[in-house]
C-alpha cells in the first residue's frame, strides 16, 4: 500500500510496511488471474455486539486470492477512536483499511467503515455520508447495503454476523431483489441472535451457516457460471426460450398457474442461475431434474422469481407529483358520495399502496372524511398479499418514513410498526395475475411502478390497454422512471416526462383487450433431433414388441377417473359398457356407463373411495336382449404426486355366458320345447335373483352412506348452532361497541373543536408576540437552559451580532459586540437562584449599557430560560461623572445591589483609597465596614423602593488612614428614563472639625 493512502494508518510502522508487502504480494497474484477491467463481486459485511468474533472466524478462513472486495459495516462507539482496523489487520494478510474518503474498491481488499459515519458505494467508490442526527437509532448496515444492490446488482453479496436489532435485514432483501446472493451467520453461531434472526425470518437469506463456512462458501462463488460468466442485460433478450428454460416455464406454469414465458427472460435467467447457486448446481439440465424430484424447489424458485424491492415512498419525486398534479385533480368539483379509486397493480407486500393512503390522507387534511377512499393492491404473488393485509413492518422502517408519518400513520408493536387502522381500512389487497386476470374498472389513479420492467414486449403490449380500460376518463397513470406506454400515444397524454406520469384522454378508443389467463400459446418445445443411436441387440426390442402386442390384446377395458368421477383417461375397447348420452356432453362415468351398471358401479367406487383399497364386484350382466354374462367390475384408487385428490382406475372384464342346466340335452318334439321353455324361464330367474342381490348390496351400501350423511349433518347442525349464539353474542358485543364508538366519537369532535380553538388562539398569540418583538427597539435575547438561542428583537442582531440562523446554537459560539465577562455563569446564577441580575458593559465604541438577565417563566411558572436585555445607560453614566466631578464633597453612586458603581476624586482624596478597593464593592464592605451600621443599612434599602431621602445620617468611626471622625451621610434616588435603571447618590460631609469647635 502507498503511503498517500485515502485510509487511516491502522497500526505502527513495521506493521504497514509488512502489509504493503502482503499486499502487493496478492495484487501479483490477482493480476495474474484475473483482467484488470473484470467486474468482480463486492461483500457487504454487516454486524454488531459479537460481530469482532465473527468477523476473526471469517478472515481466518478467508483466502487471500478470491477475487472478491470487503466491506465491515460495524456498529461502532460515535465519540470514540475505532481500533477494529487496527485488531483486524493482525488476523489476516489482505489489506485492512478504514476509509476516511472516496476510494476506489479494489479485489481482495478489505475497507472498514469508520466511527459516526455512514457509507455508501456509487461507481464502484466507497464514499462517507454524515449521519442525520434523529431520534431513531442509526442503520448503518442497510444504509450501505442498499447502496451496495444498487450499485453493484447481481455482483453483490450481503452477510449478516451477530448483532442485536434488525439493522441489515432490509439491506439483504434490497440485495436479493437485485439478484444477489445473501448469507446470515447460524444464530447458534452467534454471541448475539437479534440481527441474523431478523433477517432469517425475512425469508431473504440463501445460506445461514457459521461465520468460518461463509468464507469457505464465498470462496467457491467466483467459479460459478452466475459469477464467472453472469447472464446478458438489456438488449440481449432471446426470441425463443431454450429448451431447459421451456422445461422450467412449464414446471411453474404446473405447480402455481403462472406463464412466465411473456416475463422478460434476462431477469428470469438471473434469477433461476441465483436458485442454481443456492443449489450448487452449475448446468441448467441438472437444475431442471433438481426441480423434477424437488416439488418445493419449484415453489421457492416461484417466489424468488417474483422478489421485488420495494420501500414506503421509494421515489419522493413521484409522490411530490401526485401532492401537485394528481390529488389536486381528483378532487376538484368531486361529489362527496363518489369515492377515490386507486389500482396499485404488483404492490409487492403493500408500502407502495399505503403510502398513496398515507399521501392522501396528507393531502386532504380535515377533508379526509368527505370523500370514501378505496385503494386495491394486487400483486400475483400470495406471500406478498398475505404480508400487506397484515400490516406490520419492521422497525427499519424508520430510514424512509419521517418521524412524524411514524406518530401519525404508524402504532408501535413487538415486530416493529403496524400501519394504523385508519389507513388499513382504506386499502383491499387481493391476488390477481396482471396478465391473465379481469382488470378492476372505473379507476381514478392506476400506480404500476417498477413492474412492467419485468414484462416482455408482447406482454407490455397486452397491459397498457388494459390499464386504458381499467381507468376513468380523465383517469391517472403513474409508471416508473424506466417504462412508458410504449405505441399508445393515442391512449394516453403525457402529463409529466420526467416521472412518468399520463392521463387517459380517449374514452371513446376501445383497444382489443383479451382477460383469459390463455392469451398465450403454449407450444411445446419441438425436441432437437437426437444423435444417431449405436446398434442395440435385437433381443431387447423383441421384447419390448412382444410386451406391446400382449398388452394391447389382453388389457381389459376401463377408464381412469377422479374423486369426481370424470372420466380422464379411456384405455381399451369401453364401447360395450359406455356411451354418451343426448342432450349436454358430459364425461361424467354415471351418465355415461349403461342403465343396467350403474348401481353396482356407484356401490364399488364409493366403497373403494371410502376404504381407500382395490374392490372387485360381479354381476349378472345382460350384454344384448338374448345374452347375459357374468361381468367383473374392478375399482382401483391410485394417487399421482403433486395432486392431493385420489384417482380410481375402473375395469370392465367379460365372463361366462349364463346358461341354464340341462340346455345342452337335445330332443325333438314339444319335450324338446318344454325344456328350453323351462331352460330359459330358470335363467330369467337366475338373472333376476343376481341383480336382486346387487340391488340389496347397494341399497345396503346407501343406508350406511345416508347414516353417514346424516351423522355429518347433525355434526354440522351442532356447529351451526354454536356459530349462532357466538354470532349472536358478538352481535352485542358489536352493538354496545358502536354504541361506545359513537360515545367516544362525540367526545373526539368536542376535544377535536377544543383543540382546534385552543390552535387558533396560541396562533393568534404567536403572531401578537412576533408582532410585539418586532416592534421593541431593546435589545432582547431569549435562550433556554443550555443557553442555546431560542428567539431575540431585531435590535439585538447588531449588539449581540446575531442573524437569523443563529436559533439553535450556543450563545457561548458567538463573538458579541459588547465587552461582559463571565456571562455564562450570571445566566446559570439567574437560573438557580431566580433573582434578576444587572451588570454595566460598554460596547466596542465605549458607549455604556446595562445588561439586565431575568428568569424565563412558562404559564405554569417552570423556569424555562432566560431572557437577557440591554439598555442604553450612557447618558445617565455622563449624568453621574458629571455630577461627581463638579462636587467637592466626596460623592459615590449605587446600583439597586448597593455596589458602588461611580466614586468622584474627592471620595478618594478624603479616604486615601484607590479604584480598585472601591468600584464593584459592596458599600458595606468598604474600608474596615465603616458603613456597615443597621440603621444605615435599613435608610438605604429604603431609598429604591419608597423613594426615601437621607439627609445628614451621622456616622462616627476610626476610619483607616483618617482616624477618629464625623461624618453627615446624605442620599437620594436617581432614576434613567431608557433602562429604568434605578441608582443612589451618596454625598459625605465632613464634620468632625465643627464638633471639636464646639
Amino acid at each position: 500500500m502507498k503511503a498517500k493512502s485515502v485510509v487511516k494508518d491502522s497500526g505502527a510502522k513495521r506493521s504497514t510496511a509488512k502489509r504493503a508487502k502482503q499486499s502487493a504480494a496478492v495484487q501479483r497474484r490477482r493480476s495474474r488471474t484475473q483482467p484488470a477491467t473484470k467486474s468482480f463481486p463486492v461483500v457487504g459485511i454487516g454486524a454488531s455486539a459479537g460481530g469482532y468474533e465473527a468477523f476473526t472466524k471469517f478472515l481466518e478462513k478467508l483466502p487471500e486470492d478470491s477475487g472478491m472486495a470487503f466491506v465491515l459495516v460495524q456498529h461502532l462507539d460515535p465519540k470514540h477512536e475505532s481500533k477494529l482496523t487496527e485488531l483486524l489487520s493482525r488476523i489476516t494478510r489482505l489489506p485492512v483499511t478504514e476509509v476516511q474518503q472516496a476510494v476506489t474498491v479494489q479485489p481482495d481488499h478489505v475497507y472498514v467503515i469508520p466511527p459516526n459515519k455512514n457509507l455508501v458505494i456509487a461507481g464502484g467508490s466507497l464514499k462517507l455520508v454524515p449521519r442525520r442526527m434523529t431520534d431513531m437509532p442509526p442503520m448503518p448496515i442497510d444504509f450501505f447495503l442498499r447502496s451496495l444492490a444498487e450499485d453493484q446488482r447481481q455482483n453483490a453479496i450481503g452477510v449478516i454476523f451477530s448483532g442485536n436489532g434488525s439493522d441489515g435485514t432490509l439491506g439483504l432483501e434490497a440485495i436479493k431483489g437485485s439478484d444477489g446472493i445473501t448469507f446470515a451467520q447460524d444464530p447458534k453461531t452467534a454471541k448475539v441472535t437479534g440481527m441474523p434472526e431478523s433477517a432469517i425470518a425475512s425469508g431473504c437469506v440463501d445460506f445461514v451457516l457459521p461465520p468460518d463456512q461463509i468464507a469457505r462458501e464465498l470462496a467457491k462463488l467466483p467459479h460459478h457460471p452466475y459469477i464467472a460468466s453472469p447472464p446478458p442485460e438489456k438488449g440481449t433478450e432471446a426470441a425463443k426460450p431454450s429448451q431447459p428454460l421451456a422445461k422450467i416455464y412449464s414446471l411453474l406454469r404446473a405447480a402455481r398457474g403462472v406463464d412466465f414465458a411473456p416475463y422478460k427472460q434476462s431477469t428470469l435467467n438471473r434469477r433461476i442461475l441465483r436458485r442454481m447457486v443456492v443449489h450448487r448446481t452449475e448446468k441448467l439440465e441438472e437444475y431442471v431434474r433438481f426441480l423434477h424430484t424437488h416439488p418445493a424447489e419449484v415453489e421457492a424458485l416461484f417466489d424468488d422469481i417474483l422478489i421485488a424491492v420495494t420501500r414506503f415512498f421509494r421515489d419522493p419525486k413521484s409522490f411530490r407529483v401526485l401532492m401537485k398534479k394528481v390529488f389536486p385533480a381528483l378532487i376538484k368539483d368531486r361529489s362527496r358520495e363518489l369515492p377515490i379509486r386507486v389500482w396499485v397493480p404488483g404492490c409487492s407486500s403493500g408500502e407502495e399502496a399505503y403510502s398513496i393512503a398515507m399521501g392522501l390522507a396528507e393531502f386532504l387534511g380535515n377533508r379526509a372524511t368527505h370523500y370514501p377512499i378505496q385503494i386495491f393492491g394486487t400483486d400475483i404473488s400470495e406471500i406478498a398479499i398475505a404480508k400487506a393485509r397484515a400490516g406490520v413492518y419492521r422497525a427499519n422502517i424508520a430510514q424512509d418514513v419521517s418521524p412524524e408519518r411514524l406518530r401519525r400513520f404508524f402504532t408501535p408493536v413487538e415486530e416493529g410498526y403496524r400501519i394504523a387502522k385508519a389507513i388499513r381500512d382504506l386499502c383491499v389487497f387481493a391476488r390477481q395475475n396482471l396478465g391473465a386476470d379481469p382488470p378492476f374498472s372505473k379507476m381514478d389513479l392506476l400506480s404500476c411502478q417498477n413492474v412492467l420492467i419485468y414484462f416482455g414486449p408482447e406482454l407490455q403490449k397486452r397491459v397498457i390497454p388494459v390499464f386504458h380500460y381499467a381507468l376513468q376518463p380523465n383517469g391517472f397513470l403513474l409508471l416508473g422512471p424506466a417504462e412508458g406506454i410504449g405505441g399508445f400515444s393515442d391512449l394516453f397524454t403525457q402529463v409529466d416526462k420526467k416521472q412518468r406520469l399520463y392521463v387517459k384522454t380517449s374514452p371513446l378508443a376501445q383497444p382489443e383487450v383479451a382477460f383469459s389467463a390463455k392469451v398465450f400459446d403454449e407450444q411445446t418445445p419441438a425436441l432437437t433431433a437426437a444423435p444417431p443411436a449405436t446398434p442395440q441387440p435385437l433381443l431387447p426390442n423383441i421384447e419390448k414388441t412382444a410386451d406391446q402386442v400382449l398388452l394391447h390384446h389382453y388389457r381389459p377395458s376401463g377408464v381412469v377417473i377422479d374423486s369426481k368421477m370424470q372420466v380422464l383417461q379411456f384405455r381399451g375397447y369401453t364401447a360395450s359398457y359406455l356411451e354418451h348420452a343426448p342432450g349436454v356432453a358430459s364425461l361424467n362415468l354415471l351418465k355415461m356407463v349403461r342403465d343396467d351398471l350403474v348401481v353396482p358401479l356407484r356401490t364399488a367406487i364409493s366403497k373403494g373411495l371410502k376404504d381407500h383399497r382395490p374392490v372387485h364386484k360381479e354381476i349378472a350382466w345382460k350384454k344384448t336382449k338374448d345374452q347375459k354374462r357374468h361381468l367383473k367390475l374392478e375399482v382401483i384408487p391410485f394417487k399421482t404426486p403433486p395432486a392431493k385428490e385420489p384417482f380410481l382406475l375402473v375395469l370392465f372384464e367379460e365372463g361366462r355366458l349364463l346358461e341354464a342346466p340341462g340346455v345342452n340335452t337335445a330332443r325333438p318334439g314339444r319335450t324338446r320345447a318344454g325344456k328350453e321353455r323351462r331352460s330359459a324361464e330358470e335363467l330369467d330367474v337366475r338373472f333376476l335373483h343376481e341383480e336382486l342381490e346387487s340391488a340389496r348390496e347397494s341399497f345396503q351400501a346407501a343406508v350406511e352412506e345416508q347414516e353417514a350423511t346424516n351423522e355429518e349433518l347433525k355434526s354440522a347442525n351442532e356447529e351451526a348452532q354454536s356459530s349462532n349464539e357466538e354470532l349472536q353474542s358478538t352481535n352485542e358485543e358489536l352493538e354496545t361497541a358502536k354504541e361506545e364508538m359513537q360515545s367516544t366519537n362525540e367526545e373526539l369532535a368536542t376535544v377535536n373543536e377544543e383543540l382546534r380553538n385552543a390552535n387558533q388562539a396560541a396562533n393568534r398569540v404567536n403572531n401578537d408576540l412576533l408582532n410585539l418583538l418586532a416592534s421593541i427597539q431593546i435589545p432582547v435575547v431569549m435562550v433556554d437552559n443550555n443557553l442555546t438561542v431560542r428567539r431575540f428583537t431585531p435590535a439585538a442582531q447588531k449588539f449581540f451580532n446575531l442573524i437569523p440562523t443563529d436559533v439553535g446554537r450556543s450563545l457561548n459560539d458567538i463573538k458579541m459586540n459588547f465587552d461582559v465577562t463571565g456571562l455564562e455563569e450570571m445566566i446559570k446564577e439567574v437560573l438557580d437562584t431566580l433573582h434578576i441580575k444587572e451588570s454595566q458593559t460598554r460596547d466596542r465604541s465605549g458607549h455604556w449599557y446595562s445588561l439586565r438577565i431575568r428568569p424565563y417563566r412558562t404559564k405554569d411558572n417552570k423556569i424555562d430560560g432566560a431572557v437577557l436585555a440591554l439598555f442604553d445607560i450612557h447618558e445617565f453614566k455622563r449624568g453621574i461623572e458629571e455630577i461627581s466631578e463638579t462636587m467637592w464633597e466626596p460623592v459615590l453612586a449605587l446600583d439597586s445591589e448597593l455596589r458602588v458603581a461611580k466614586v468622584n476624586e474627592a471620595f478618594y482624596e478624603k479616604f486615601r483609597v484607590t479604584p480598585e478597593e472601591t468600584e464593584g464593592q459592596y458599600i458595606y464592605d468598604l474600608g474596615n465596614g465603616q458603613w456597615n451600621i443597621p440603621r444605615l443599612r435599613s435608610l438605604l434599602e429604603e431609598v429604591l423602593p419608597e423613594k426615601a431621602r437621607i439627609k445628614d445620617f451621622a456616622v462616627e468611626h476610626d476610619f483607616p488612614k483618617l482616624g477618629p471622625r464625623k461624618m453627615l451621610v446624605s442620599a437620594r434616588r436617581l432614576d434613567m428614563d431608557e433602562s429604568k435603571q434605578e441608582m443612589i447618590l451618596l454625598a459625605f460631609r465632613d464634620v468632625t472639625a465643627e464638633k471639636t469647635g464646639g
